[in-house]
């Protein structure tokens, strides 16, 4: 070997190696803005908006795997609970890195149309 030349090893260069801070992708891992995402996807039947636009989201929390959505519906007396919770279950249970879903519905507090995006209430008349 030449004085010139560089040994040939498998080995990375120190240009080569990434800080230790530098952040680690993980393209598998679902974000609280892909959950909401997707359950724009779950539609009140009735008004015709999603469930985000209205309001009827409380909550996304992520665990690993897990999605825990807690939500409400216009009225404790809507009929629509199991329907939604199949849905959400579904759109959200597609998204790479999810591997549960568990929607909550709870009615405290109570939802009421100011909850709603301005662009719902414009819909909606309010």
């Amino acid at each position: 070997m030449a004085d010139n030349e560089q040994p040939v090893t498998d080995q990375p260069t120190v240009s080569d190696a990434k800080p230790a801070d530098a952040p680690v992708a993980h393209p598998e891992t679902v974000t609280e803005e892909d959950v909401y995402e997707a359950l724009e996807e779950v539609i009140d039947p009735e008004l015709g908006l999603d469930f985000v636009s209205l309001g009827l989201v409380y909550d996304v929390a992520i665990e690993q795997e897990d999605v825990y959505v807690t939500f409400t519906l216009t009225t404790p007396a809507c009929p629509i609970g199991p329907q939604v919770s199949e849905q959400m279950k579904e759109f959200v249970g597609d998204l790479p890195g999810v591997s549960a879903v568990h929607p909550k519905m709870v009615f405290d507090p109570s939802w009421s149309p100011e909850m709603m995006t301005e662009d719902a209430k414009f819909a909606l008349g309010f």
